[in-house]
């Protein structure tokens, strides 16, 4: 496996000098980022294979062990604060179960059988999407909770740092990031880690943008729930519509703290036709604003992949 190789270039990287050892530390990082861009193709394909599943009403599942379960849990953690996604339609599948978050748990990676467990346990189906992470692609744990979702005829993504790994053969779309040998070898919560961490970023917001969570940019889907967000979603509505902050605090306040129904009130709907436009168009504010526009009680036919 290329990421357990040891470069000769770093044999003596204890002996250098700080700042010479922060530099080869800084190089990998970049290189790391440098790998993913052939990933893209890759990661465009599992969002594109998740949309339909999830606006089905499925999960969205992470799997792992170690480091990568660690990243897993901090990617999907932050989906409900940003976008606003449901807590219930989040899970995450950690070898050693909780305490592993915090706590390294001997040999949990190695048990198959916790592996196919986790998925069981969850009751995973056929609308949800489970991301399995291993920088090796070879872990027990994180194999057989993604053969056990598969068979559960559930959406399986593998994210692995080797080329022919097993993990991206089992899923049903692999993506690979090929960041080869580390500064210190075989410490994969460096550049492997890092590259794990932006292609789930990549991969999450991509996903939240196509489910209508996000409109010119904005985060317009997140939760209000304190004064600082309370302003920023005002602002928002005011950049969307123009209605200036006054009105936009009074039709957040009408709204709930909804950005997008503040924002289609301070567009000239009622409530009634606001939740009826939204439900209509699957959350899609844009399309929700041109339905709006157009004067068409009935809807007007346009894609739910509108560009942005």
């Amino acid at each position: 496996m290329a990421t357990e190789d040891v470069s000769a270039r770093f044999q003596d990287l204890d002996a250098w000098g700080d700042l010479d050892i922060l530099k080869a530390l800084y190089e990998g990082q970049l290189a790391a980022v440098a790998a993913i861009a052939t990933s893209l193709p890759a990661i465009a394909e599992a969002v594109a294979a998740a949309v339909p599943r999830l606006e089905a009403g499925g999960r969205l599942i992470y799997a792992g062990a170690g480091t990568s379960g660690r990243i897993g849990v901090q990617d999907g953690a932050e989906l409900t604060p940003t976008f606003d996604w449901p807590e219930e339609r989040l899970g995450f599948a950690i070898a050693g179960g909780d305490e592993a978050i915090l706590h390294a748990v001997e040999n949990a990676e190695d048990s198959v059988d916790d592996g196919t467990e986790a998925m069981r346990r969850a009751g995973i189906g056929q609308n949800d999407v489970v991301i399995g992470l291993a920088a090796s692609g070879r872990t027990p744990y994180t194999l057989a909770a993604i053969g056990e979702a598969k068979s559960r005829g559930a959406l399986t993504v593998g994210v692995a740092n080797n080329r022919g790994a097993a993990l991206l053969r089992t899923a049903d779309l692999g993506i690979l990031i090929e960041t080869g040998e580390e500064v210190v070898a075989g410490s994969t919560r460096m550049k492997a880690g890092t590259a794990q961490k932006i292609v789930l970023n990549l991969f999450s917001t991509l996903l939240m943008i196509r489910l209508g969570r996000v409109y010119r940019g904005l985060m317009v889907h997140m939760r209000v729930t304190n004064a600082k967000l309370r302003n920023r979603a005002a602002e928002m509505v005011d950049t969307i519509t123009g209605c200036g902050m006054e009105a936009a605090v009074r039709h957040l306040d009408r709204a709930g703290g909804d950005v997008k129904r503040a924002s289609l009130l301070a567009s000239g709907a009622d409530p009634a036709l606001a939740e009826t436009l939204l439900s209509r168009h699957r959350g899609n504010l844009r399309l929700a604003l041109v339905e709006l526009g157009s004067g068409s009680a009935a809807g007007v036919p346009v894609s739910s992949r509108a560009a942005p």
